[in-house]
């Protein structure tokens, strides 16, 4: 490849613009308004990012939407911020994902002359001559495409940058459907200088020569996409090599607290050490708002107090959370796993009952088979409690295998605490 102009672009991925953010627990001094426009915000974080940078273009690898609009309010908001990138002298190239595909809304409305569509029936190249660049590139014609489109892309177009665009899940991402499946040596064969991927929403760089990345999404919508969310910005040098520069775009950020105990004497003292925790979080997210789950765990003086009033002491964390963020964070979720200090004295007993009534609990918690016939054996119980308690979220959901290894989890250290006990007043 000869000399080459020195460009910059932007790729991005599963927008999933007004996507709600899911499984909150709603509590006085949730921030309700900035998560019900987080999507948007971060897409105008993206425009903002592009006109401010001067890119050349912006790639969009799928799922721009998050499936069928409510209304036309979606689809108007979007040609507004693309006006904005045709006003900049900006393109913007688009292959559509499984959820736009399930858009039935999408095709009807026009969008400004900057954006180009790829088609759904065959891949496509757009040539930008000034550039030297060659985009390729075949969207979603249905939800759930199973086959290899990249396998028909054309080879690269000589002399110019080329750049693949594919939404995928790649040889396969936990967590996300198994959708245009490919194989990096089949995108290697194809001689492109970029791959521009989308659908897995966690960022990863597949290869560094040539670069086949998954930028993530812009941001994360529920505690599985955690940690900062954005846009890959590429600069391409006079030698065609491309280097990548995450920029974060996310409004609000998701994140995971975990909290040992093992020192905490009282429940005040774990409240005291989440409240040090969050502060830090808060710092290094520059001080945008947090989403948190909070996990405490070990073997600890404070645990009879938390596991006597759990749901006080959940509250007490939120407290402090609010007096901490002033509305900058919002507790998803607490989970209160500690045990007993007396755990670290269970393997003197492993030999007698008490260790064989806790190696009997551990067995049929790694037992799919015995959790079923206990989740069957406690169905009469189920139908008598009342229906709050049986929320499909949160609730009690004796038909599923995780959580009653969960609650068995649970009810180990409350076992063991009352047998110990009762054995040394004994």
């Amino acid at each position: 490849m000869g000399e080459m102009n020195l460009f910059t672009f932007i790729h991005a991925a599963d927008i999933h613009l007004d996507s709600p953010l899911l499984r909150l627990e709603r509590y006085e001094g949730a921030p309700v308004e900035e998560l019900r426009q987080a999507t948007r915000r971060a897409f105008e974080n993206l425009v903002e990012l592009a006109i401010g940078e001067e890119v050349a273009f912006v790639l969009i690898a799928g799922d721009l939407y998050d499936g069928d609009w409510r209304d036309y309010n979606t689809g108007l908001y979007l040609v507004s911020q693309m006006t904005r990138l045709r006003e900049a002298g900006i393109p913007v190239f688009i292959i559509t994902g499984n959820h736009d595909a399930a858009n039935k809304i999408t095709k009807t409305l026009r969008f400004p002359e900057n954006v180009h569509l790829f088609p759904t029936d065959k891949p496509e190249t757009f040539h930008l001559d000034d550039l030297g660049v060659a985009i390729h590139g075949q969207g979603f014609a249905r939800p759930a495409i199973r086959k290899d489109l990249s396998a028909r892309y054309p080879s690269a177009v000589s002399g110019y940058f080329n750049i693949g665009m594919l939404h995928t899940c790649a040889t396969g991402r936990e967590g996300h459907e198994p959708y245009a499946p490919c194989t990096v040596e089949g995108l290697l064969s194809k001689g492109y200088q970029y791959w521009a991927l989308g659908h897995v929403h966690q960022q990863e760089l597949i290869s560094q020569d040539p670069m086949i990345v998954f930028p993530g999404n812009i941001q994360g919508r529920h505690i599985r996409e955690t940690g900062p969310k954005g846009c890959m910005l590429v600069t391409v040098d006079d030698s065609g090599r491309a280097n990548t520069d995450f920029r974060s775009l996310d409004v609000i950020r998701w994140l995971k607290c975990e909290v040992d105990a093992s020192g905490a004497e009282s429940g005040y003292d774990v409240v005291d050490q989440i409240y040090g925790r969050l502060e830090n979080l808060l710092e290094q997210s520059d001080d945008r708002p947090l989403i948190v789950r909070i996990k405490v765990f070990g073997a600890s003086k404070a645990h009879h107090g938390l596991a006597a009033n759990p749901e006080r002491w959940r509250n007490e964390i939120r407290s402090a959370a609010i007096d901490l963020g002033g509305g900058r964070i919002w507790i998803e979720k607490v989970n209160l796993h500690t045990k007993p200090p007396f755990e670290r004295q269970v393997g003197e007993l492993a030999e007698g009952p008490l260790g064989e009534l806790l190696g009997l609990l551990d067995e049929i918690r790694s037992d799919p088979g015995r959790l079923r016939t206990l989740g069957e054996s406690l169905d009469d119980l189920l139908k008598k409690l009342p229906r709050e308690v049986k929320d499909p979220h949160d609730g009690i959901a004796f038909e599923e295998s995780e959580w009653l290894a969960r609650m068995l989890e649970g009810v180990r250290p409350l076992l063991l605490g009352r047998l110990m006990s009762k054995g040394s007043g004994g």
